[in-house]
């Protein structure tokens, strides 16, 4: 029996919502099961962030869209019943029913035992006031039943500030407080109004003719409410100077318990009344018509409290109901359009004629609505409950196709009635076809029916189809289950034109150009012949599955989703999207199709209809001007609420989890947020969590960035961030890293350096060995040189002992002594200067010039740019010399020989030039196949072994100049060197 109880009262719940939910389908209510967990909720408020701060009898909560953070005793409160709180620059002031007030700050609640300062305050047992300067930073609460003094409240502490106003103990009651002049507005027993400034102690009389009985309520905007005794009028007085004016008087159709007035931005009244409800006064007060009637709507509920946020949404604290929240866009859309349409069934279907907007429900229910907001409502079957799959309706006929019926509505009478032929139908659409004629799509074919006759005429498809268009006058589009065809009408004849779409509509844009709904795919622009173009979730669809298409624009459509209402322009690149939701008005994201009368769009939902203006929707900003709120950060075990520094931690405490709220009201918690970790990576991570983690974050500097993102994906103007500095244990610095490297890779240094030093020690012994066969090789050749030149004089001196010339014999041994004592010397050296190389020429050169009498002539130059004592291999340039005597002068008949040695410097090369005029040669090749004596081949011996033991270069260069003049030349460059025994080098 309990558990029938409470079955019986669950549907009793659900049955009494729905009552509720009927009058305004787009207000939300959030209650116990959304965690606000109370039973009463009273004051209200917003604060700079953006979040929502409710009173309640269980302590006090904050909102931000998606969760209710509830303060109580576990955080310290000693009162739980708390009026309201009042939101300063860094705390939260919480302001219980009885006395112990407390504030909120970084997370941690301070109560009277924890602050007491706080104790200062005494608030009674009776209604407070609390008021806050923001410029100033400071707060003042008053006690309502006592009016002795008034506490002010800054930088933590409390000033008690007397009041003398009240020295015959008379009964004042507390209209307004102004911070910035510190006047308190009064009003006494007999409805005289006073203002009182409570630094100057001043009392100052307001000039106002009141009632006796009336209530003074509030001041707002220098307008002041009063209300009288019945609660049938509501006095409204405009304060200019020392007087208060009347300006109008609204009369009420009945006696009103109200409980309070509020008055919006644009200076209309909402009333909530005791008895339950909200009266609304859609006019301004200083545009009153008090024939313009106010909207009740609440009415089951009794409201405690009334805030118009920051965006203008609307929020109602009730008394046992938790709170209410209804979005600017659709408020003033039921206000404006259609509040007095108290069904808010779910809509399946729409269509429209010239004059009227047909609705069809998910029961056997339809409704009329005309543009002068007239609705009329009618159930077309009262045996069963068929929902609506698609409406027909021209200026005279309506067809209501339901699930296993079609029910025709002619407009002159609204009378309706069922033919027979489509009793049992069931029906999946209704399209327009020919005149007095449309083509019915049902679960076995398409047929041709003809409301006039009331009689199907024909069957032109006969598989089960989903929807259809006629694009030629003998042709139809027929969408099945999966393909699309071309269909003859003439024959019936059909032909596979689309495989594997389920289109769900179709609808023609312009000649030869279509488009079509589908169940997967988004929306296909086709023509006869083929697909042109698919739109899905690639260029920005929010989903593939497309119910209606709506044609506003050969350019334009709109799409009917589950998820909202899509705007598509088609340009010649990427099309043109735009998405619609219950942010921007509808009553709900589910969409079943839409109508489209010039600028206004008739959107039919599962929470019924929805008037908008396109040219408004257009007009909304494409960003949500918020930006996440990061309330905490997590970084190992301790929690940071004053994230205004940057945080710095280190491993082992680098795991961090960032607390995040973004508080869009109107996305009705349809939040999610998009993130990246800069300086770990540049990818944007979303997440519908509000919190974010990072686990094992290495040490490094990075700055966590994050946008919110709404419903519908709208994103935050801009993205809120957070520095986080990871420092490095030692072990993980630089230096230790560089130690630790160096200790690891100093063993194989070690290792290496002893096995190259093995090689190296191997190769230079190699090297060595090398050397010293060089060496050898070359004293050998220096024995080898000595003999052949001696040889080649004593030829000389036998040739002039041949000729008895007996002098030149005694000149020429005694030069020829004077060369062996030479050549003995510089062949023991290894190097011979410049200055002794040309001097060793010219001796030789001497010597020859005797034998050869006047046939021979020689010059020696040295370059400027040449030191004569730059080392050069020694006995090197003699036998070039030798062998340009012996084989190109000492021949010639008709000129005599002419020997020209140069020594020069340029580019960092020592080249030496030896010239002749004699015979010359023919090529290279030939002149080394010529020269072949012995002096000339000991001579690039030794050049090659200079080469090795001493990296000196030395290249030899043979050039005929027989194309000039006549002769050889003789080019040797020797690269720089460096001789350590002499220092010398060039």
């Amino acid at each position: 029996m309990k558990n029938v109880y409470h079955f019986a009262v669950f549907i009793f719940i659900i049955f009494f919502q729905s009552l509720f939910f009927a009058q305004i389908p787009g207000m939300i209510n959030y209650n116990q099961e959304d965690g606000l967990n109370c039973t009463v909720t009273y004051r209200l408020i917003q604060d700079e962030q953006g979040f929502l701060w409710i009173g309640s009898d269980n302590g006090f909560f904050r909102f931000d869209g998606i969760e209710f953070k509830n303060y109580n005793a576990k955080q310290g409160l000693k009162n739980i019943e708390v009026l309201g709180v009042l939101t300063l620059k860094n705390k939260i002031l919480i302001i219980p029913f009885l006395n112990n007030i407390a504030y909120l700050e970084k997370g941690a609640i301070y109560n009277t035992d924890t602050d007491p300062e706080l104790r200062k305050i005494k608030t009674g047992t009776g209604g407070f006031e609390a008021y806050y300067n923001k410029q100033r930073d400071e707060s003042f609460i008053l006690n309502t039943t006592d009016l002795s003094c008034i506490y002010k409240y800054k930088n933590g502490k409390v000033q008690t500030i007397p009041l003398y106003i009240n020295p015959d103990k008379n009964r004042f009651s507390l209209i307004d407080f102004d911070t910035n002049s510190f006047e308190l507005l009064l009003s006494d027993q007999n409805n005289n109004i006073f203002s009182y400034n409570i630094l100057k102690k001043k009392k100052h009389v307001f000039i106002i003719k009141l009632e006796k009985k009336e209530w003074l309520v509030q001041l707002k905007n220098n307008i002041l409410i009063s209300i009288n005794k019945n609660g049938n009028k509501i006095f409204l007085y405009r304060r200019k100077g020392d007087t208060f004016n009347k300006i109008h008087t609204l009369e009420l159709e009945k006696e009103h318990d109200i409980h309070d007035i509020h008055i919006d931005d644009n200076e209309r009244l909402l009333v909530s009344l005791n008895s339950g409800g909200i009266l609304f006064f859609n006019q301004p007060i200083t545009n009153f018509s008090p024939s313009k009637k106010p909207y009740l709507f609440l009415q089951d509920y009794v409201i405690n409290d009334i805030l118009i946020d920051k965006d203008k949404n609307i929020w109602f604290s009730s008394r046992d109901n938790g709170i209410f929240f209804i979005s600017k866009n659709f408020f003033a859309n039921y206000i404006n359009y259609f509040s007095e349409i108290k069904n808010s069934a779910n809509i399946t279907s729409i269509a429209a004629n010239s004059n009227s907007v047909f609705l069809g429900y998910n029961v056997s229910k339809a409704a009329i609505y005309s543009p002068n907001k007239k609705y009329t409502e009618f159930v077309l079957d009262h045996s069963q409950k068929n929902e609506h799959r698609a409406i027909f309706a021209n200026d005279k006929t309506v067809l209501f196709g339901q699930t296993q019926r079609v029910s025709q509505m002619n407009l002159s009478n609204f009378k309706s009635f069922t033919p027979k032929s489509l009793q049992t139908f069931n029906i999946k659409n209704i399209v327009p076809y020919l005149d007095n004629e449309v083509l019915i799509c049902n679960s076995s074919n398409v047929s041709r029916y003809n409301y006039q006759l009331k009689k199907i005429v024909d069957t032109l498809f006969n598989e089960r189809s989903y929807t259809a268009l006629s694009y030629q006058p003998d042709s139809l589009f027929v969408g099945s289950f999966k393909d699309l065809y071309k269909v003859n009408v003439k024959n019936k004849q059909k032909k596979l034109f689309l495989e594997g779409y389920y289109f769900t509509d179709l609808k023609k844009l312009k000649d030869n150009l279509y488009a079509g709904a589908t169940n997967l795919h988004g929306i296909v622009i086709f023509n006869n012949h083929k697909i042109l173009k698919q739109i899905t979730q690639a260029d920005g669809l929010v989903t593939n599955q497309i119910k209606k298409i709506d044609i506003e624009k050969p350019n334009i459509l709109w799409a009917s989703t589950n998820t909202g209402l899509i705007r598509i322009e088609l340009t010649k690149n990427k099309p043109k999207i735009n998405l619609f939701t219950q942010t921007d008005g509808l009553p709900s994201d589910k969409v079943a199709g839409c109508v489209i009368k010039k600028d206004t769009l008739y959107i039919g939902t599962s929470k019924g209809l929805g008037i908008l203006s396109i040219k408004e929707l257009l007009t909304q900003q494409k960003f949500i001007n918020k930006k996440v709120i990061i309330n905490s950060v997590i970084i190992g075990a301790r929690e940071y609420f004053d994230i205004s520094n940057n945080l710095t931690t280190e491993s082992p405490h680098n795991d961090i989890i960032f607390n995040l709220s973004f508080p869009d009201f109107t996305s009705q918690g349809k939040i999610s947020y998009k993130y990246k970790m800069e300086g770990l990576n540049d990818n944007w991570n979303i997440s519908n969590s509000s919190k974010i983690i990072y686990n094992s974050l290495p040490p490094g500097k990075y700055i966590f960035k994050v946008f919110g993102l709404g419903h519908g994906g709208k994103q935050s103007y801009t993205y809120a961030s957070m520095p986080i500095e990871i420092k490095p244990r030692f072990w993980q610095t630089w230096w230790f890293k560089a130690a630790a490297a160096l200790l690891m890779i100093l063993p194989i240094v070690i290792v290496i350096n002893i096995t190259l030093h093995k090689q190296r020690d191997k190769k230079l012994k190699k090297i060595i060995h090398e050397k010293k066969i060089a060496e050898l090789e070359l004293q050998a050749i220096k024995a080898q040189i000595n003999p052949h030149f001696i040889y080649n004089c004593l030829n000389s001196i036998q040739f002039l002992l041949y000729k008895k010339d007996y002098n030149e014999t005694e000149n020429y041994l005694d030069i020829f002594s004077q060369m062996i004592r030479k050549t003995l010397h510089y062949s023991e050296k290894t190097f011979m200067s410049v200055q002794e190389e040309t001097e060793y020429l010219s001796l030789y050169l001497n010597m020859e010039k005797l034998r050869l009498k006047d046939q021979l002539e020689y010059t020696i130059t040295v370059s400027e740019r040449v030191n004569p004592e730059w080392q050069i291999p020694s006995l090197l340039v003699q036998p070039f010399v030798e062998n340009a005597i012996k084989h190109g002068i000492s021949g010639l008949k008709d000129r005599k020989g002419k020997i020209d040695i140069a020594f020069d410097y340029s580019d960092s090369t020592l080249s030496i030039a030896i010239e002749d005029n004699g015979v010359g040669i023919q090529n290279k090749q030939e002149t080394m196949a010529k020269n072949n004596s012995f002096g000339v081949k000991l001579s690039q011996k030794r050049i090659d072994t200079f080469k090795q033991l001493f990296d000196t270069n030395v290249v030899l260069e043979i050039n005929s100049l027989s194309e000039k003049t006549y002769g050889t030349q003789i080019k040797l460059y020797i690269s720089p060197y460096e001789n350590k025994n002499t220092g010398l080098h060039h």
